[in-house]
C-alpha cells in the first residue's frame, strides 16, 4: 500500500510567489471594471462620516518616492476607516496653477510671445491636464483606491470661484489690501513670493565693512567721526537712505590712527579684531538714542543718510549700526516709514539697476557688488572686504537666490485675525505633538501674507480700478466675477474687456465717467491649494468642513497646513481640519537627500516593476513616517523577506483548509486547549492592530502581524500542527479544532493587513472557502472578543511556551553534539525546576507533538540533564522504529501486523478511513 495516498498534504493553487508586477495591474483593472470604490461607498453611506482631504500635489512630472509614501499612507486611513464603522469617501486633487508649468512649456520651446496671454494660458491648463493624467494612473498603480474619475483640479471652473469667494470674503472683512512693501523677490521668476515659496541654501556672498562720515552731529559728535556699518549685500548700498542704532545701546566714538569711528561699545573687541585696529581709544560714549537724527553722508552719493533708531538693531553679529535701505528689507522699511524715508528700490523685476542707481545702470544686481564695492574703495569708505558662505534665501522653484524688493503688492493683513488663527492651533490635534508649536510659531510671527504674483498662469486677482486707480472690491463685482468664472473659466479675464467682466450698468464713484481697468497680477498659488476647504469640502456633497485629517510632508507647516488654515479661520473662524498629521522627507540608504546629480534617486515605478506595489506598500507600513525615512535597493529586499513570511503563512494556512467548511466549524467551547490559547492570541493581534491604526501607527501593525505569523505561528502553531492535520483523519476532532482556528486567523488577518497590503489580501480572499463578500474592501474588520477563562488559558501556556524555549534550546544542542539529527529522533526527558512547573507539564497533553518530538517523559528525579530556567533536560535517540506514515519513532511500530511499518495510530486511521488506497 502507498501510504502517502492517505495523508491529508496541504493543497492549495494560492501560488507561493507572489509574481506582483504582473497581477497587481489585473487586479486594479478589475477594480476598475467592478468600480470598487463606488462599491464601497454604497455599502458605508449610512455610517458616520470620515474626511481625510487631500493636499493636491503639483500636476508636472513623474510621482516620486515622497508621493508615493503620501498618498500610501492616506490610503491606509481610508480603507481602514471604511472597514471600521466610517463613511470614508477619499477625494484626490491636483495643484495645477504656477511657475513650474510656465518653466515647462518654455523647454518645450513654446514661445509665449508669439500668443495671447490666454492662449498661452490654455496651453498651461492642456499640458497641466496631460501630467494629472500621467500621475493619476501612476497613483492607481500603488493600489489606491479612490474617486480618480472625479478628482479636485484647481484649474476646474467650479473651484475657480469658489476661491474668488474667499477672497472675496476676506476682502470684505477688512483682511486684504495694497500696499509698497519690500517682499521676497524672484529676479528668476520675475515674481513676488510668500515666505512658504522661501528656501534656505549656502550662498558665497562679499562681507564688507563701510564707514559713512559723519554730516551733521547736531551736537551730539563733533563732526568729523565715521559711522561703521557692516552687510553682505554691497549691491543694496545705492538705496541706502539711512543707518539704524538701537536707542538703548551704548556707542562709542573710537580712535584709530588719525580717524574716529563710531560702533556700538559692545562689538568693540569684535570690530578691532576684525579691522585690525591697534590703538582704539575710546573717546566717547552716548546712548544710541542720543544719535537719532544725527545725519551721515552717503559713501558715494550726495546724498544724506539719516542716523534713526529701531529695536531690530542687535550685536550678534556687525558693528551695532545697521546699514538701511527702506526698498530692500523689512525692517529698514517699517524704521524708515516711521521716520519719513523714501521707499527707494533702484532694481527692476528681472534683478537689473535702473536709472535710480547712478553709475550702476543695467547690471545685474548680483554682479553690482564688484562695482559697488570698488566705489567704496575708490572713495575710501571700504574698510574690509572678504567672502563668507552663509544660508540665504532662495525661491523653491529655481532654486535661484531671491531678493527683498518693495512693489506695490495685494496682502493678506494676517495680523488682523492671528489670535482666531492660533487659538484653533490650540484646538487641533498634532502628530506629532511637535507640529503645533511649529505652525504656532510660523503664525505668531507673520505679519502680511503677500498673495500677488507677476505671473500669468494662475487666478487672476477679482480686482478692478476706477480713473483714480483707487481699487474697487465689492460683493457685487466679487459675485459677478465668481458666476462667470463659474460658467466660463478664469481665462475670460485675459479675454474679455473689463466692461464686460463687470456687473452690467456697474458704476462707481472712482469713474464719473464708467472707464475701468482691471488688476494683471494672479493670486499666489498657496491662495489657490489653500482654498480647497470652500472649493472641495464645502462644494462636494460626499465631503464636510472641516474634515477630519490633513496628511502632507512637514514641509507644508509653511505652505498647505498654514495656507488653508488662514483662509479658513478669515472666512468662518474655525480650522479646515480637525488633525494635522506630518510625515519626513524620503532619503536614500545613507540618509542623504535624494539627488539626480548623485545617483542616488528611487523612483516608485522602478520599485513597482521589480517586486511589485504591495511591496512598496509593506515598506511605507514599516518605517517611522513621521520622522525622515530610508529606501534603498538593500532596504526593499529586507521589506520582501517580510512581505514573504506573510504570504507563506497565508498559503499554508490556505492549503490545510483544503477540506473545510463552515459547517465543520468548532464552537470555542469545545476547541482542543491549544487551538483556544492560539484564538486568544489573536484577539491580542486583533486589539493592537485595531489600537495602531486608530493611533495611525503602522508600523506597529506591520511589525504586530509578521511577528504573529513568524512567532506564534510559523514557530509554533503551524509547525506541531502538521502532525495532527497531515496524519489524521478528515474529520478527526484534534484536526477540525485548529482548522476551525486557522479559517478565523486567516479571515482576520487579511482583514487586517487589507489597508496594507491590498492586492495580496484581494488575491487571498479569493481562496478562502465560504466568504460571503465579492471583496475582502467589502468586509468589515474583526472585533476581538472575549474567550471563556481566556485570562488563565493564557497564563498557563504562556507559562508553557517559556518552557518549550528551554526545551528547544536542550534540542538545538543535542543536535549540534550530533545525539540526534532531526526532532523527531528525540526522546526527551523532562524534570521540572519548581512545582508549579511540574504542576503545568502535567496539565499539558501531547507533549512529544508540541514539541515536534517522539516521545517525552516527565520524572520527578533526573541525573546528567542539563538544568535551564524552567526544566532540566536529558536528550536521547529514540529506540523505537521509525513509522512509515507520521516519520514518529515509536515502540508499537508494526504492532498490527496488517501495517508492520506503521505505527498503531497510523495504522487505526488508514484501516478506518483509506481501505481502498494504494
Amino acid at each position: 500500500m502507498d501510504y502517502k495516498n492517505t495523508l491529508l498534504m496541504p493543497k492549495t493553487e494560492f501560488p507561493m510567489r507572489g509574481n506582483l508586477p504582473n497581477k497587481e495591474p489585473k487586479l486594479q483593472e478589475k477594480w476598475d471594471e467592478e468600480s470598487i470604490y463606488q462599491k464601497v461607498q454604497e455599502r458605508t453611506k449610512d455610517r458616520p462620516l470620515f474626511v481625510l482631504h487631500d493636499g493636491p500635489p503639483y500636476a508636472n512630472g513623474d510621482i516620486h518616492m515622497g508621493h508615493a509614501l503620501n498618498k500610501v499612507l492616506k490610503d491606509f486611513i481610508v480603507r481602514y476607516k471604511s472597514m471600521s464603522g466610517f463613511h470614508a469617501p477619499y477625494v484626490p486633487g491636483w495643484d495645477t496653477h504656477g511657475l513650474p508649468i510656465e518653466q515647462a512649456l518654455a523647454k518645450k520651446k513654446v514661445n509665449r510671445k508669439k500668443m495671447s496671454v490666454a492662449e498661452f494660458r490654455q496651453k498651461c491648463a492642456e499640458y497641466a491636464l496631460k501630467q494629472i493624467d500621467n500621475q493619476r494612473t501612476q497613483f492607481k498603480q500603488l493600489g489606491v483606491r479612490g474617486d480618480w474619475e472625479n478628482p479636485y483640479i484647481t484649474l476646474d471652473k467650479e473651484y475657480e470661484a469658489a476661491q474668488i469667494e474667499v477672497f472675496g470674503e476676506m476682502a470684505k472683512k477688512g483682511y486684504i489690501y495694497k500696499g509698497l512693501k519690500p517682499v521676497y523677490w524672484s529676479p528668476s521668476s520675475e515674481s513676488a513670493l510668500a515666505e512658504a515659496e522661501i528656501e534656505y541654501q549656502d550662498k558665497r556672498s562679499a562681507s564688507i565693512y563701510v564707514s559713512f562720515d559723519v554730516r551733521d552731529g547736531k551736537n551730539v559728535l563733533e563732526g568729523d567721526e565715521k559711522f561703521i556699518i557692516w552687510t553682505t549685500t554691497p549691491w543694496t548700498l545705492p538705496a541706502n537712505l539711512g543707518i539704524s542704532v538701537h536707542p538703548d545701546l551704548d556707542y562709542i566714538v573710537v580712535k584709530e590712527a588719525s580717524s574716529k569711528f563710531i560702533i556700538a561699545k559692545d562689538m568693540l573687541n569684535q570690530v578691532k579684531e576684525e579691522l585690525e585696529w591697534s590703538e582704539a581709544e575710546v573717546l566717547k560714549t552716548v546712548k544710541g538714542k542720543d544719535l537719532n537724527h544725527t545725519i551721515a553722508k552717503h559713501p558715494f552719493y550726495d546724498r544724506d543718510s539719516l542716523i534713526i533708531t529701531g529695536d531690530h538693531v542687535t550685536i550678534e553679529s556687525g558693528t551695532g549700526l545697521v546699514h538701511t535701505a527702506p526698498g530692500h528689507g523689512e525692517d529698514d522699511f517699517i524704521v524708515g516709514k516711521q521716520n519719513g524715508l523714501e521707499v527707494l528700490c533702484p532694481v527692476d523685476e528681472k534683478g537689473y539697476f535702473t536709472e535710480e542707481a547712478p553709475g550702476f545702470e543695467g547690471l545685474f544686481y548680483d554682479a553690482a557688488n564688484k562695482e559697488v564695492t570698488e566705489k567704496l574703495e575708490e572713495n575710501k569708505a571700504l574698510l574690509k572686504l572678504e567672502f563668507i558662505t552663509h544660508s540665504y534665501p532662495h525661491d523653491w522653484r529655481t532654486k535661484k537666490p531671491t531678493i527683498f524688493r518693495a512693489t506695490n503688492q495685494w496682502f493678506a493683513s494676517i495680523k488682523d485675525f492671528r489670535e482666531d488663527i492660533l487659538a484653533e492651533v490650540n484646538r487641533i490635534e498634532w502628530l506629532p505633538k511637535w507640529g503645533e508649536t511649529r505652525l504656532y510659531n510660523m503664525v505668531r510671527d507673520r505679519e502680511d501674507w503677500c498673495i500677488s504674483r507677476q505671473r500669468t498662469w494662475g487666478v487672476p486677482i477679482p480686482v478692478f480700478y476706477g480713473e483714480d486707480r483707487t481699487p474697487i472690491i465689492t460683493d457685487e463685482t466679487i459675485t459677478h466675477v465668481a458666476n462667470l468664472f463659474k460658467k466660463h473659466g478664469s481665462n475670460i479675464w485675459f479675454e474679455w474687456d473689463t466692461k464686460d467682466l463687470l456687473p452690467e450698468n456697474f458704476s462707481s464713484e472712482h469713474s464719473p465717467d464708467g472707464t475701468f481697468t482691471k488688476e494683471t497680477d494672479i493670486m499666489d498659488v498657496w491662495f489657490d491649494s489653500g482654498s480647497s476647504h470652500q472649493g472641495v469640502l464645502e462644494s462636494r456633497e460626499d465631503l464636510k468642513r472641516p474634515a477630519d485629517i490633513y496628511l502632507e510632508g512637514s514641509d507644508q507647516y509653511r505652505g498647505w497646513f498654514n495656507s488653508s488654515l488662514s483662509t479658513s479661520v478669515a472666512v468662518t473662524g474655525k480650522s479646515p481640519y480637525e488633525a494635522i498629521i506630518s510625515h519626513g522627507f524620503v532619503l536614500d540608504g545613507k540618509g542623504r537627500k535624494m539627488s539626480k546629480s548623485v545617483g542616488n534617486v528611487v523612483v516608485p515605478s522602478k520599485i513597482m516593476k521589480q517586486y511589485g506595489a504591495d511591496i512598496l506598500r509593506l515598506w511605507v507600513a514599516s518605517v517611522d513616517y513621521q520622522a525622515d525615512v530610508r529606501i534603498s535597493d538593500e532596504i526593499i529586499k529586507q521589506t520582501s523577506e517580510g512581505y514573504r513570511k506573510i504570504r507563506n503563512t497565508f498559503r499554508f494556512l490556505l492549503a490545510n483548509l483544503h477540506d473545510f467548511e463552515l459547517k465543520d466549524m468548532v464552537k470555542d467551547e469545545e476547541l482542543q486547549e491549544v487551538d483556544r490559547y492560539m484564538l486568544i492570541k489573536l484577539q491580542d493581534v486583533i486589539k493592537k492592530v485595531e489600537k495602531a491604526y486608530e493611533a495611525y501607527d503602522f508600523s506597529t501593525v506591520y511589525h504586530t502581524i509578521h511577528n504573529f505569523c513568524s512567532i506564534d505561528l510559523s514557530s509554533f502553531y503551524l509547525d506541531f500542527a502538521k502532525d495532527i492535520l497531515y496524519i489524521e483523519a478528515s474529520d478527526n476532532v484534534r484536526r477540525r479544532s485548529i482548522q476551525s482556528v486557522y479559517y478565523q486567523i486567516i479571515v482576520s488577518l487579511n482583514k487586517l493587513l487589507s489597508p496594507i497590503l491590498s492586492h495580496t489580501t484581494e488575491e487571498v480572499w479569493t481562496y478562502i472557502p465560504e466568504v460571503k463578500e465579492e471583496s475582502v474592501q467589502l468586509s468589515d474588520f474583526p472585533k476581538a472578543r472575549d474567550i471563556e477563562n481566556q485570562e488563565k488559558i493564557k497564563q498557563k501556556w504562556d507559562a508553557f511556551i517559556e518552557v518549550r524555549d528551554d526545551i528547544l534550546k536542550a534540542l538545538e544542542e543535542a543536535r549540534a553534539e550530533k545525539v540526534i539529527g532531526k526532532s523527531l529522533e528525540a526522546h526527551v526527558t523532562l524534570k521540572a525546576n519548581n512545582e508549579s512547573i511540574a504542576g503545568l507539564l502535567k496539565e499539558i497533553p501531547h507533549l512529544h507533538q508540541l514539541l515536534i518530538v517522539s516521545e517525552v517523559n516527565v520524572v520527578e528525579e533526573l541525573s546528567d540533564a542539563k538544568t535551564y530556567q524552567h526544566v532540566s533536560v536529558a536528550i536521547e535517540k529514540h529506540q523505537g522504529d521509525t513509522c512509515e506514515r507520521c516519520w514518529v519513532s515509536s515502540h508499537d511500530v508494526g504492532d498490527n501486523p496488517a501495517h508492520p511499518s506503521l505505527c498503531v495510530r497510523c495504522a487505526d486511521v488508514v484501516e478506518k478511513h483509506y481501505k481502498d488506497v494504494e
